[in-house]
């Protein structure tokens, strides 16, 4: 039996521009592949599989390869009964798949007629390298769609009742990550006096570089902090702090990835249980 084709792309902002013209040097140049080859780069969500998006759901039932990464949670396989499973995990402190495999394994399967799915732990385009990949592809005349997830950092907090921004404590939200692709330091003065929340992704193993650039770059030592790990799976787990305090605390919790910091006023708050607990 034939492949089944690649779901159609509506007129849609999350479809990126193809370009047909493109030199392809990375297979054989004389290989015919479906002008409607198509790669759909979804986000899994936080890790509780209710978080997943219709679309996402959607995408995966369809999908006929879907390559997972290594922080999605396994249960949302569910949806893609049929399709081929192939682990490309990616995490901090681990052995990981090298990101140009990731790239010619999904324009391979793409080339062959195939509806791959890219499924990235979180949104693909909040540190999770979804913009990339979409030009890589778009490149070789690969047509992508992207769907975006829930990000770790929205869930976690919400899940401790953190409202990331509120009126009259917080007027935005800043999303960062604390390692960078040239190891260089961020600019920690201006999100120090940015006023808005700080939300620290892949910081675990950097908690004393975050700590100290914050400080030194005029943050009050006494802005509260909130480390959470696991967002929102059954395990998650939460711990209060404050700038000043967060490497001591961090330690004594034996805080470990992933987990995200929430820094900021709306930290000390836990909106969402005062609720529940008066409801």
């Amino acid at each position: 039996m034939a492949p089944a084709a690649a779901p159609a792309c509506p007129n849609s902002s999350a479809c990126w521009p193809t370009s047909r013209n493109a030199h392809f040097s990375d297979t054989n140049q004389d290989e015919d592949y479906p002008m409607s080859a198509k790669v759909w780069l979804v986000g899994a969500g936080p890790g509780d599989p209710e978080l997943l998006t219709l679309k996402a759901v959607r995408a995966l039932g369809e999908a006929q390869v879907v390559m997972i990464d290594d922080l999605v949670n396994p249960a949302v396989l569910e949806h893609c009964p049929n399709a081929r499973i192939i682990p490309v995990g990616k995490r901090g402190g681990c052995r990981s798949t090298p990101q140009a495999f990731i790239h010619r394994l999904m324009l391979r399967y793409a080339r062959q007629g195939k509806c791959v799915v890219r499924l990235k732990g979180g949104d693909p385009c909040i540190f999770g390298r979804g913009g990339e990949e979409a030009e890589w592809l778009a490149a070789r005349g690969i047509e992508v769609e992207l769907v975006n997830g829930i990000t770790a950092g929205l869930a976690g907090a919400t899940q401790c009742g953190i409202s990331l921004t509120q009126r009259g404590v917080a007027r935005g939200v800043t999303l960062v990550t604390a390692h960078t692709q040239d190891d260089s330091s961020l600019e920690w003065q201006a999100l120090a006096k940015s006023g808005t929340t700080l939300v620290v992704y892949m910081g675990v193993s950097k908690l004393e570089q975050v700590q100290a650039g914050l400080l030194e770059g005029g943050m009050n030592a006494s802005t509260p902090v909130a480390m959470i790990e696991n967002a929102s799976l059954p395990q998650q787990r939460e711990c209060r702090s404050s700038l000043a305090g967060m490497c001591r605390d961090a330690q004594a919790f034996e805080l470990k990835s992933p987990a995200i910091l929430v820094i900021g006023d709306v930290a000390a708050q836990a909106v969402a249980q005062m609720l529940s607990q008066t409801a």
